[in-house]
């Protein structure tokens, strides 16, 4: 595999081939040396090739796509989701307490679309709570559900809002999807009012598990903020009020339409 002189001359077919390829590796669960190991590609080779940086031959990626257990049609096909497509699905993205679960149903209700909360999606899939799949099968078993939850959803419900789980962005191959298939918004809030609101819904576990619980949220939202930030739209849920600021994402996504 041939690689370009530079980042700029990747060309647009091979990013998106190779954003693909990651998103089928993290379907199954693969690690990128289990995936070449899989393929009998040298681990260098699937890395070029999911960078976008390097020009595999059509053997190859028969391999590649017999390791993911997918049609070559599958890797080479140029899909691309429309504006008007992605509209039909609208993602809330952001911490706890933003206001995904209070704000999303009331939209999906004024759209006629279905409210899908992520999480409960996930909880039916494994047959247990959130906790418990991190407690008993690790956090890549909770993507993997994640991820399929995510699909699910996507496909079962052409009109839907979907209030999303807070870590859905670390995951690159599921932001990737939730960013190509739907109308993102981040909910912005401060800290204190993720955390104020959180309390409010009967929930005192941050604060019992943690005297620095305050501090952990601050971090995570630095953390996360430039992931969410890669959202279409941004709705300030601390500047105003829960009804003005529904008001305000009503308006916007019904102009979409």
């Amino acid at each position: 595999m041939a690689l370009p002189s530079s980042a700029e001359e990747r060309h647009p077919y091979l990013t998106a081939l190779g954003e693909r390829v990651r998103a089928l590796r993290a379907r199954r669960g693969l690690t990128r040396k289990a995936a070449a190991a899989r393929a009998q590609v040298s681990e260098r080779h699937w890395a070029n090739l999911e960078s976008g940086t390097g020009n595999a031959s059509v053997l190859v990626l028969l391999q590649v796509a017999k390791a993911l257990q997918c049609g070559l049609a599958s890797l080479l096909e140029e899909e691309e989701a429309s504006g008007s497509a992605r509209h039909q699905h609208i993602a809330l993205i952001g911490l706890r307490g933003a206001g995904k679960s209070t704000l999303g149903q009331r939209l999906a209700r004024e759209l006629g679309f279905v409210f899908i909360e992520i999480s409960r999606v996930i909880e039916t899939l494994a047959g247990c709570s959130i906790s418990e799949i991190h407690g008993l099968y690790g956090p890549q078993a909770y993507r993997r559900y994640e991820r399929r939850a995510l699909e699910d959803s996507l496909a079962q419900h052409p009109l839907a809002v979907l209030a999303t789980p807070g870590g859905l962005v670390s995951d690159e191959a599921s932001f990737q999807l939730l960013l190509a298939k739907c109308f993102t918004v981040w909910l912005q809030a401060t800290p204190e009012d993720h955390m104020a609101r959180v309390v409010a819904q009967g929930d005192t576990r941050p604060m019992a598990a943690s005297p620095e619980a305050m501090g952990d949220l601050r971090r995570i939202l630095q953390d996360r903020s430039p992931s969410y930030a890669r959202a279409d739209w941004q709705l300030d849920t601390s500047a105003q009020s829960q009804e003005d600021s529904f008001q305000a994402l009503k308006k916007y996504c019904e102009s979409l339409h």
